[in-house]
């Protein structure tokens, strides 16, 4: 059933915090709706939401516009808690100097050479999950399969013994999950329980790594423990970023795969257009991330006027916490012809699933090839792969994802 668009009276009250009926579900009416009436739609006083794709770009290259986020967490997280702590440390909510010094070491340990020495592994991973699959009474790609890549990958990245990894997905969910634009009292609860269970386990991580050093050129712990030849990160930084890499890898690339593998098989002619020419993989996957970015909305705060040009010019003033609608800008007519059709031979692409600028995916290279693999392996080897019920979707607003896709092989 089509729904009619949002009123002027409905748009005006569009709040994140309270998001109106069906948004998780469906959100591209609301977000195209906002990108033709509102597309600079202010949240609160300090406030707006951008959808429009040229102005999410111009954020993200700005200068003025901070990362830092210790001023919005001390409010939404408890200033000091374990959860505030690790989202305030973590590469991805700092400034220059710890941003340049953080994503300095860890772009060095996940340089090309580490993305390339992955990759066989990579493949027998999948296919070993792609040979479990059909003993499965139920299959889910999200269970069986999706979510078990990152976290081997990454496991496998910080040399986490195999018998340790089962919490790593549990924690993983609980601490992305205090980013939501509301979050609550007991998800802040399992928060800082998840950081601080973390934090345990990967003190003892350490202690037997300094022990026993593993090769820098293999093991990407041992690697940010020795840091490089401008300097390393202090344990506290280390251990954040750590948890950081899970996470990050974790949720982009289990909804990459789980989104993409939807997308497909609700598009059943690119699903058939790319068993038929598995040369396309490479602009498919972007083209999943555009059409079902992983990342929906990110966050950045003015620490200085910023013009916005395009539609109507207009100044954000200093002080201003803007919320960037990835989901919305990357379904913008001006950039993308014909945006809500999926077309996996899409060129160009420009999309900002992981964002530009300074702070673009340290991962996203890992993530893409993980995409590509765990997507054109599945179809190669289950090119009639259909759904089996309806899928379940993760009721997050900034992660867009499912909590289970049940198929027939």
């Amino acid at each position: 059933m089509t729904l009619p668009p949002p009123t002027d009276a409905a748009l005006a009250a569009f709040s994140l915090a309270d998001p109106p009926a069906g948004f998780v579900d469906d959100p591209y009416p609301w977000y195209a709706a906002l990108r033709s009436a509102r597309p600079r739609h202010r949240l609160a006083a300090d406030s707006v939401l951008l959808t429009r794709h040229d102005d999410v770009l111009a954020v993200y290259r700005a200068p003025q516009a901070s990362s830092d986020k210790t001023l919005e967490f001390a409010a939404r997280l408890g200033a000091g808690t374990p959860i505030y702590r690790h989202h305030t440390t973590s590469l991805v909510f700092s400034d220059p100097p710890l941003h340049t010094r953080v994503r300095r070491i860890l772009m060095g340990a996940l340089n090309q050479r580490a993305i390339t020495r992955m990759e066989p592994g990579l493949v027998r991973l999948v296919d070993d999950l792609l040979d479990a699959l059909p003993a499965h009474p139920a299959p889910d790609l999200i269970e069986h399969f999706a979510a078990q890549i990152p976290v081997e990958v990454i496991g496998n990245l910080l040399a986490v013994p195999h018998a340790e990894r089962a919490p790593l997905r549990e924690w993983s969910l609980a601490i992305l999950s205090a980013l939501e634009p509301a979050p609550a009292g007991p998800l802040l609860d399992r928060a800082n329980a998840a950081v601080m269970e973390f934090l345990g386990y990967l003190r003892g991580l350490l202690a037997e790594r300094r022990r026993c050093p593993g090769d820098p050129e293999v093991d990407v712990l041992t690697r940010l423990l020795q840091g490089d030849a401008q300097g390393s990160l202090s344990e506290e930084e280390l251990m954040h970023n750590c948890i950081f890499l899970l996470n990050a890898g974790h949720e982009t690339t289990t909804n990459l795969i789980g989104n993409g593998m939807d997308a497909l098989l609700s598009h059943r002619d690119q699903l058939e257009r790319l068993v038929a020419e598995p040369a396309l993989i490479t602009t498919a996957v972007e083209e999943l991330l555009r059409f079902e970015s992983p990342l929906q909305l990110n966050n950045r705060r003015l620490l200085a006027p910023l013009d916005l040009e395009g539609g109507t010019p207009e100044t954000l003033p200093a002080g201003l916490f803007v919320t960037l609608c990835i989901g919305a800008a990357n379904r913008d007519p001006a950039e993308f012809a014909d945006p809500e059709r999926l077309d996996i031979a899409r060129r160009p692409n420009n999309h900002l699933a992981f964002g530009q600028g300074a702070h673009a995916c340290s991962g996203m290279n890992v993530a893409r090839l993980e995409g590509r693999i765990a997507i054109g392996r599945l179809l190669a080897r289950y090119p009639r792969i259909a759904r089996r019920g309806a899928a379940q979707r993760d009721r997050r607003l900034r992660f867009r994802g499912l909590r289970s896709l049940p198929v027939t092989l």
